[in-house]
């Protein structure tokens, strides 16, 4: 497969263009889940346990069906019988709802109301009185017992007590950080509808196919006769990633009843059947030489899951990446309890684990007496991968750390903690680096080719908002020779031709390979129709590209035949292509595929008096590869950056020790950052288009989060001389 290039004319991947969907969500055409509504539609409402662990001894809800509009009232005891859910490679096995009585976690799914309306379903569902056998519930952390995880085995590199007992230096200490929660704008939800045995689904998840397969076998019917439709969704952060319970809850519904039936969860009820980001707790240890010079690194990471759950983790899975140190060690455990469990957030387990090294390198450079940049440069491994020796496939990281310092000022740091200040303010200066890794995933897409001089892509895929319809509408109309109006791409729907994840920063790669390989398959396509007299007859799809409505010679443009001529009679053309990685160079076949890399640098300022601390400005410099729209790539890495001031500075989900209930379900009581406490963001790119695949793109939005937390969070070092391990930073601990 060729790598895409820039094509003289209209070199539109690398343009900031607008959106092309745009327009439907500014005027409120753009249709959600929740906008969705059928003939004879009824509304459910979830109802949910009172209680962490036990058993249901008695539901009644015969009184229920005597309210005006109430249709059915589901438990356990009547709920359809469901299949076991399948393994999804990469996704999540979901746990199947109301098959029996026992309680596995406070606000589990224990009946389901539907009615006419959706305040006649509420209003039923807030008389449901249910009687249960408690059991105690396994709550306290210490209680639980950690287990390892099945797909992140330890890793060893050398001797890590060796490098402990030659270093000249050694730092280890404990962080945490806190449960958070996803909270996309939108509330999750489906609407379901079965015409016989096959079942359409409106929902907001984040992976078509991962859906309709899971409904296929829960219902058992063929993948064929399912069908899930997203166009739009109201962000996601991770959370749409799980094929969650409601989902079920609903096609059950409405196949037992015969109508379709719509389910929308409440605020509370995301912050309990929808997946968060586990707390962790990490124990880092690190020795390095006088000189900086890291002699072991070792990393030891425990994060919180359920009972009936596997857990999600990864928290140590970007520790040996980037540092060239001989000794490296990895220890990663969960630990099983009476919680929901936990899914993916925006930079899952790696948001965690940077800050705890990145917190730890920053307490080692204060112990050399050495610029916490300078220990970061000194260690990069920026030319081989360290765990496997390979040739990174691309690498800015020191880059990204040199143009970083050099627009935020570094060098005028002051590197004495408590010693610059302003107006009474403590004035802080901080840095991180960060990787995030890269992730591919098989992509299938078709490309139609009209006579009429437009074309049509289409893939199974969704846009979170990250800007899906608009890169990918880019680069088909860079490798067919026209401009983005001329392109329609049509995603979200499962009949489309399947597709990655909408997660893992991998989507745009995956689905730029598959696209670029469809194109090749219709240059050949094209071919086919030249006649034996024509200059191009006989070239290879390699030999050729679109341009201007016409197949031209790729190394003489002016050699070319009408695309239009050539589908005279047929009118259109299409072909078929998947994201299976083909290398654009084959030197690229022994190296390592990099992710993304990056270095973020934060100025915070804190009142002393009352702990008052404010994020004032913040550098973010990334490594993403190609970047195929700046516009919407710095858009990702901006809502990137304001989750990392969340996260650190903001979010905690509180569960109640006792009853683990959540404590701050709503709006109005868990904290996110707002617009009053972000400052100015100055995003920057660079680097060079990853040689890994054609795209040369590495994914944008999980990495622009990684190192925000840490950077913060050496920033208040560096104002307070105060070292916080645990993540929120909060007032309390600001007060000096």
């Amino acid at each position: 497969m060729t790598a895409i290039q820039s094509r003289p004319g209209a070199p539109w991947v690398g343009q900031g263009i607008d959106r092309v969907d745009g327009p439907h969500k500014v005027t409120g055409t753009a249709p959600y889940a929740s906008d969705v509504t059928m003939a004879g539609m009824l509304h459910a409402v979830v109802v949910t346990s009172t209680i962490a662990a036990g058993t249901i001894t008695k539901i009644d809800t015969s009184a229920l069906l005597t309210l005006p509009g109430v249709r059915a009232v589901f438990t356990h005891e009547n709920f359809p019988r469901l299949n076991t859910p399948p393994v999804i490679p990469f996704g999540d096995t979901p746990v199947a709802p109301l098959q029996d009585g026992r309680i596995a976690f406070h606000g589990q799914e224990i009946a389901l109301v539907v009615a006419d309306t959706p305040q006649q379903a509420t209003e039923a569902a807030r008389l449901v009185e249910v009687v249960y056998a408690p059991e105690p519930a396994l709550l306290d952390p210490a209680d639980g017992r950690p287990e390892p995880l099945s797909y992140l085995p330890d890793t060893h590199r050398g001797d890590t007590e060796a490098g402990w007992a030659i270093a000249d230096v050694r730092v280890g200490a404990s962080y945490r950080t806190a449960e958070n929660t996803n909270n996309p704008l939108g509330l999750m939800g489906c609407v379901a509808a079965w015409d016989g045995d096959h079942l359409e689904m409106h929902d907001t998840t984040q992976w078509p196919i991962a859906l309709r397969q899971t409904l296929a076998a829960v219902f058992g019917v063929p993948e064929s006769g399912v069908r899930v439709h997203v166009p739009y969704l109201g962000g996601g952060f991770g959370a749409g990633l799980n094929q969650w319970a409601y989902k079920l809850l609903a096609a059950g519904a409405a196949r037992a009843l015969g109508r379709p039936v719509k389910l929308m969860l409440t605020r509370p009820q995301m912050f309990r059947l929808v997946g968060h980001r586990p707390d962790s707790e990490h124990q880092v240890r690190l020795g390095a030489a006088r000189d900086g010079t890291l002699t072991m690194i070792e990393h030891r990471a425990t994060s919180l899951s359920s009972l009936d759950h596997p857990a999600v983790g990864l928290l140590t899975a970007g520790t040996p990446q980037v540092y060239a140190c001989p000794n490296v060690a990895t220890v990663e455990r969960t630990v099983r309890l009476n919680r929901r469990y936990p899914a993916s957030m925006r930079a899952p387990g790696e948001a965690e684990g940077n800050w705890a090294l990145e917190t730890a390198l920053d307490e080692l450079a204060y112990e050399l007496g050495m610029d916490p940049l300078e220990l970061r440069l000194r260690n990069v491994s920026s030319v081989v991968h360290p765990p496997s020796g390979l040739p990174w496939s691309s690498n800015a990281l020191v880059e990204c750390c040199k143009v970083g310092a050099e627009v935020f000022g570094w060098s005028r740091r002051d590197p004495r903690p408590s010693s610059m200040r302003e107006d009474g303010l403590l004035i802080g200066w901080g840095m991180a680096a960060a990787f995030y890794g890269a992730y591919l995933a098989m992509s299938r897409a078709r490309v139609t080719v009209y006579a009429d001089g437009t074309a049509a892509v289409r893939a199974a895929a969704t846009d979170i908002g990250t800007g899906t319809y608009t890169v990918i509408t880019q680069l088909a109309a860079d490798l067919l020779g026209l401009s983005p109006h001329q392109v329609d791409f049509q995603l979200g729907d499962s009949d489309l031709p399947a597709a990655a994840q909408s997660g893992g920063s991998g989507l745009a790669s995956s689905l730029s390979n598959a696209v670029i390989d469809a194109v090749t398959h219709l240059h050949g396509e094209l071919l086919d129709l030249v006649g034996e007299g024509s200059p191009l007859y006989g070239l290879r799809p390699d030999d050729v590209v679109c341009r201007d409505g016409a197949l031209c010679r790729r190394d003489d443009p002016a050699t070319q035949e009408s695309i239009a001529d050539l589908l005279a009679g047929q009118g259109l053309l299409e072909a078929s292509g998947d994201g299976r990685v083909r290398l654009p160079d084959p030197a690229t076949a022994g190296m390592c595929h990099a992710g993304g890399f990056g270095a973020r640098y934060v100025e915070v300022a804190i009142d002393p008096m009352i702990g008052r601390l404010r994020v004032r400005r913040v550098v973010s410099v990334t490594d993403a590869g190609r970047v195929l729209n700046p516009k919407l790539a710095r858009s990702q890495i901006l809502g990137a950056t304001v989750g990392g001031i969340g996260m650190a500075l903001f979010e905690e989900t509180l569960t109640d020790p006792d009853t683990g209930r959540v404590a701050n379900g709503t709006f109005g009581d868990y904290l996110l950052a707002v617009s009053a406490d972000v400052p100015d963001v100055e995003v920057i790119f660079v680097g060079e288009p990853d040689r890994f695949t054609p795209a040369g793109t590495k994914g944008v939005g999980e990495i622009g989060l990684v190192g925000v937390p840490a950077a913060i969070g050496n920033a208040v070092f560096h104002a307070t001389g105060r070292r916080l391990r645990s993540l929120p930073i909060t007032v309390d601990q600001l007060v000096m």
